[in-house]
């Protein structure tokens, strides 16, 4: 399992981008704790969870297709560090204004603006260069390590954030984050990637967008899972944006219990990244992901039953592997479908997809948690999941079936 999970890490620039990434995504989810906790105990309102999850996803909808048509054209290494310097400076602002005990709910939703712009402008680009980092037939295990970082961050980032929050600031949490984004801007001066054509002809925005678009509705195998992510956007992603709620307000498990409950999560979905490929070349890549679906649907709903903690914990345990095979698997797709010359602008749509969808459901459902209390929002996510995902497979199983392997080009014989 580790060789064949592992194998993408052979490549230098991979392993770079890899563990420079990683050492973001601990500084990402240290604030992402540290700012719910301040939220609710600020607020007592989980309606702030929603509006800064919103801000810090909708600017993808400049950002992401902006940086799509950007990465097509320059250097996608230096993109993101450009990018990553201006999340450090977002940072450190709200670091600031922490410690010096300025901070509010409005101020930090604001800087979730600009964080968030920057964020799906430079991820477009490393989505991008990730298949240009490892050879093709690694592409699933690259994509399934980079999920992977990212949640061993949401394992070490929520206890960092539990050790900055003893010491009576949230302000610590956010100037580590500051300087993990310096990390990334370092590492990324050594990432590099084959050369591509140089592109001269003048930038056109919208007639460049609308390009990608076409190419993106025009091959069912990035259109599907396009079009899947915004469904699981809506629906099941919102439960992460809500863990500090059903933490203080349904446990009363307060600070601690936010951090064990979204540790117990990154364990699952590392665990799931790293076991993903492995299932998938024993069976298939659909499979694991459709079947990923409906696990999905069943533990959110044994999570959002949860009489205690330890329940909880070991619901979303399941949850977050469950969770990182469906992403992992409707990436991988768009990854390997996605026509060369406008695959940055297809992914852009994948990010911006996501990024549209999960704050609206996000916001959606906190506020119904003022109607239905927070177990009964995640009872209907779960349900509302189950009969979309599972009457998909079972009616229209094509839908799935396109996301598989590209269907190789005929031969020609003599007498064709």
């Amino acid at each position: 399992m580790g060789f064949s999970s592992l194998r993408p890490l052979r490549h230098r620039s991979f392993a770079l981008a890899l563990g420079s990434n990683f050492i973001s995504s601990i500084g990402g989810w240290m604030q992402s704790v540290a700012l719910g906790v301040y939220l609710i105990e600020r607020t007592h309102d989980p309606v702030w969870l929603g509006a800064v999850t919103m801000a810090a996803w909708m600017p993808a909808l400049i950002g992401s297709p902006l940086g799509g048509v950007i990465a097509e054209r320059y250097p996608r290494q230096r993109w993101i560090q450009v990018n990553n310097v201006a999340m450090a400076l977002e940072a450190s602002a709200l670091a600031a204004l922490a410690l010096t005990h300025h901070l509010t709910p409005l101020l930090a939703t604001l800087l979730a603006l600009v964080e968030g712009l920057c964020g799906s402008a430079s991820w477009a680009a490393w989505q991008s260069l990730l298949r240009d980092l490892v050879d093709r037939d690694e592409v699933l295990a690259a994509v399934s390590l980079s999920s992977a970082q990212f949640n061993l961050g949401r394992v070490f980032g929520p206890v960092a954030a539990a050790l900055a929050l003893s010491l009576g600031s949230y302000g610590w949490s956010f100037a580590l984050n500051a300087a993990s984004f310096v990390a990334v801007v370092i590492a990324f001066q050594f990432v590099r990637a084959p050369a591509r054509p140089r592109v001269t002809t003048p930038i056109r925005v919208w007639a460049e967008l609308g390009e990608g678009a076409r190419s993106m509705w025009e091959t069912p195998g990035c259109r599907n899972p396009i079009l899947a992510v915004a469904g699981v956007g809506l629906v099941l992603s919102p439960f992460i944006s809500l863990v500090p709620a059903m933490a203080v307000q349904v446990l009363h498990a307060g600070r601690t219990g936010t951090s064990w409950l979204v540790t117990s999560q990154g364990v699952g979905a590392v665990i799931a990244a790293l076991v993903a490929p492995v299932l998938a070349r024993r069976t298939s890549r659909v499979v694991v992901l459709t079947g990923a679906g409906i696990v999905s649907a069943l533990s959110l709903g044994a999570y959002a039953a949860s009489p205690t903690l330890a329940v909880a914990l070991a619901s979303l345990f399941v949850l977050g592997g469950a969770y990182v095979a469906v992403m992992t698997g409707l990436n991988t797709a768009v990854q390997l479908h996605a026509p060369e010359a406008t695959r940055s602008r297809i992914l852009s749509l994948y990010t911006l997809s996501l990024s549209v969808f999960y704050p609206l459901g996000a916001l959606a459902q906190s506020a119904l948690t003022h109607l239905l209390g927070v177990r009964g929002v995640e009872y209907g996510a779960a349900a509302a999941l189950l009969v979309w995902w599972g009457g998909v497979k079972l009616f229209r199983p094509k839908f799935f079936h396109v996301m598989g392997p590209r269907p190789a080009a005929p031969v020609m014989g003599l007498a064709d």
